[in-house]
């Protein structure tokens, strides 16, 4: 499979996962975690901005690693995503990095670049969490 197939297909694969329920999640969390600054008087331009972050990895974590543990959908997607658990798990890091530099940098003060290093540990952690998760569940099935 050349790399652009490789790629188009990690990107099916990360249709996969739950995203209903990802959306659910995601706006409690950012709901919450909004309604935390603002009953703690964290007033500031930067309001907006943990809030949008904690709910988009959150979004794309219960989507991605759903995804990788519940059943059904094309088996043809599902079984190149268990053979390819951390290339499976790179769109989903990919998109939430460059979401929350967008967010972080028209939310809050950061400028572009400390946006997209702040976004960085967060896409990191997806990436390592839905990559151990794939790891381990393509290991229990062998």
């Amino acid at each position: 499979m050349s790399g652009r197939e490789s790629r188009q297909v990690a990107v099916a694969a990360a249709t996969l996962g739950p995203w209903r329920t990802a959306t659910a999640v995601g706006a409690v969390v950012g709901g919450a975690a909004l309604g935390v600054d603002v009953i703690t008087g964290h007033w500031s331009t930067d309001l907006l901005a943990g809030p949008v972050g904690l709910g988009l990895f959150f979004f794309f974590l219960v989507g991605t690693v759903g995804g990788r543990l519940r059943g059904g959908g094309d088996r043809r997607l599902r079984r190149w995503a268990d053979e390819h658990p951390w290339q499976s798990a790179l769109p989903a890091a990919g998109a939430l990095l460059v979401l929350n530099t967008v967010a972080l940098w028209f939310l809050s003060s950061a400028g572009l670049f400390g946006a997209f290093f702040t976004s960085l540990l967060p896409a990191g952690l997806l990436l390592v969490v839905a990559g151990v998760v794939g790891s381990v569940k393509a290991a229990r099935r062998r």
